[in-house]
């Protein structure tokens, strides 16, 4: 189902309301925050409905609008980090979708998983060239921690609730999750 321009902002801008609110559902507890990651998953859902330009868009503004209007995140160094993460999560999942041939759930599941790595990865350049590197810096335990350990349950939210999602939406017959 190909959506037209004016659907697509509509759609951005909700998701883009959402990012900014879901934070709020994980109470004032940054721990559980960075655990679950409520920020991502309308970034995602963006990336795949309204396409990469509109998901690395509103990847890159969610971060920093909330810290601007809430202070949470901090706008440096972690909201500016996680807007190159989130611009990359939507960009690269709604490059991926675009182009798979086979469409699905398992290809879904793919295509969020390369964004996931690619996002994270985003994250750690970012921090690396915010705090540099070393010691005093960004160090590779740090990444560790903050890209993998520490959001495990936020990966694993991800991967059950965007595909679920997507599912529930061509149930609704809004979108049309196994054809190109």
């Amino acid at each position: 189902m190909q959506l037209s321009m004016t659907k697509k902002m509509i759609l951005s801008a909700f998701f883009l309301a959402l990012g900014i609110v879901l934070p709020f559902l994980t109470g004032q507890i940054p721990t559980l925050g960075a655990m679950l990651l409520p920020m991502h998953i309308p970034v995602l859902l963006c990336g795949l409905l309204c396409g990469p330009r509109w998901g690395a868009v509103v990847g890159a503004v969610t971060p920093l609008l909330r810290s601007l209007l809430f202070f949470m995140p901090p706008l440096y160094p972690a909201a500016v980090a996680m807007a190159f993460e989130l611009l990359t999560y939507g960009a690269v999942i709604g490059v991926l979708f675009l182009r798979v041939r086979r469409r699905g759930v398992a290809s879904l599941l793919g295509c969020l998983l390369a964004a996931m790595v690619a996002g994270r990865l985003a994250w750690g350049g970012a921090q690396m060239v915010l705090l540099g590197v070393g010691a005093d810096g960004f160090t590779a335990a740090a990444f560790l921690t903050g890209a993998v350990t520490g959001a495990i349950p936020g990966i694993v939210l991800q991967l059950v609730l965007i595909p679920t999602v997507m599912v529930a939406l061509e149930r609704m017959h809004m979108v049309s999750l196994h054809s190109n």
